[in-house]
């Protein structure tokens, strides 16, 4: 089996793959090991999943636990709601919310797997024949593979090869800047041991602690550009100009903001597949259904594709494997995008009515998505085989 992409799905799928007794490559396009992003948080439905594969212990060392989800005016800083994490989240969803700094999660699912990942294989094709799928490298090797997984990532060649150049992602009218900070640059900031999202009108700013607490790591969105016309969802940009939207928030807000990265990122999803595979070719994690990030579940279902993708091949025939696991992934990762995408317009509303309703829905988040965080993707699949 050849899994495109060394990332935390590619990474996640060869180790749950090795405990199933089925041998994979990793072929990855870059020249070194590296992960593209600041920090992720592990919700209970992807960390139950890693404790799981034997990472649980590793991931805590690395891991910080945060002690409440608050949100807040992003004006005056008043608390609208807040929930209980550390161990009551655990309590109430089965498994612990970690935040840690990417390079560290990816430290672990490399050491966990072991084996060489093969560096530079940028891929330029994949073609099939009735008993094997062939990968074309820009190099001109080739890889043969009973089964080809594209787990590459938001512009995976592999969804291009498979889905073809006329489903590109969509824009959704957002950007962001990122930023890590050193919690000791932020006297204001109350509660810096929390994951607080500040809400506003055109804007919210999301931050959780990583570190054991000493940075925090920040999103700032804000309602522009209308259009996206970079070649690229990464452009440079003045962060001072372009993040007017916060004037006159609380001091910690413009604390933070001072550390954002001279970079803008668009904020982008895909539109749904109807067919995630085609042959000896499937796709996985963010090549599959890429979602904006306001419901934290990005690397999470990549994490579930893994384990679930997984279980099937190692329960069924290749067809029937990836008949059951785009069954059991398609309708999941589908609702989950389409709440990240209304949760985006829903975080920056002008004052006034709409506002007092969306804060009453924040007041009952474990109702309206522990949904998300109790699934267990393990049961799932094995539910589905012994069906």
């Amino acid at each position: 089996m050849a899994i495109v992409g060394a990332g935390i799905g590619g990474l996640t799928l060869a180790i749950a793959l090795r405990e199933k007794g089925i041998d994979a490559e990793v072929l990855e396009r870059s020249p070194e090991l590296s992960e593209a992003g600041a920090a992720v948080a592990l919700a209970a439905n992807g960390s139950r999943l890693m404790d799981r594969l034997g990472l649980g212990t590793r991931l805590a060392w690395h891991a910080t636990v945060q002690t409440e989800l608050v949100y807040r005016n992003g004006r005056d800083a008043t608390r609208i709601t807040a929930y209980p994490l550390d161990d009551r989240y655990t309590e109430m969803f089965g498994s612990p919310l970690y935040s840690l700094h990417r390079a560290d999660l990816q430290r672990v699912l490399v050491e966990a797997w072991g084996l060489p990942v093969r560096l530079g294989a940028d891929v330029i094709g994949v073609e099939q024949t009735e008993g094997e799928a062939l990968v074309r490298l820009a190099s001109g090797d080739t890889v043969a593979a009973d089964l080809v997984v594209g787990a590459d990532g938001v512009h995976s060649i592999v969804r291009r090869l498979l889905a073809g150049p006329d489903a590109p992602a969509v824009y959704s009218g957002t950007s962001g800047f990122r930023g890590l900070v050193p919690v000791e640059k932020l006297p204001s900031l109350p509660d810096p041991s929390s994951i607080q999202s500040w809400l506003g009108p055109g804007g919210h700013l999301l931050h959780y602690p990583i570190a054991g607490g000493a940075v925090i790591n920040f999103l700032a969105v804000v309602d522009e550009p209308a259009e996206w016309t970079e070649p690229a969802w990464v452009a440079g940009d003045d962060p001072g100009k372009s993040l007017g939207v916060f004037d006159g928030w609380h001091p910690a807000v413009a604390e933070m903001l001072l550390g954002a990265t001279p970079q803008r990122w668009g904020l982008f999803a895909h539109r749904p597949l109807r067919q995630w595979y085609d042959g000896r070719v499937v796709l996985l994690g963010d090549a599959a259904h890429a979602m904006l990030p306001h419901q934290g579940q990005g690397a999470n279902q990549t994490i579930e594709d893994a384990v679930v993708l997984a279980e099937c091949l190692a329960a069924q025939t290749i067809p029937d494997a990836l008949a059951r696991y785009q069954l059991l992934r398609r309708g999941r990762t589908r609702v989950i995008q389409r709440s990240s995408w209304d949760t985006s317009a829903a975080l920056h509303l002008p004052d006034g009515p709409e506002v007092v309703a969306r804060d009453e829905g924040l007041r009952h988040f474990p109702e309206r998505f522990g949904w998300i965080h109790t699934y267990d993707a393990f049961a799932a699949a094995a539910a589905a085989a012994d069906g």
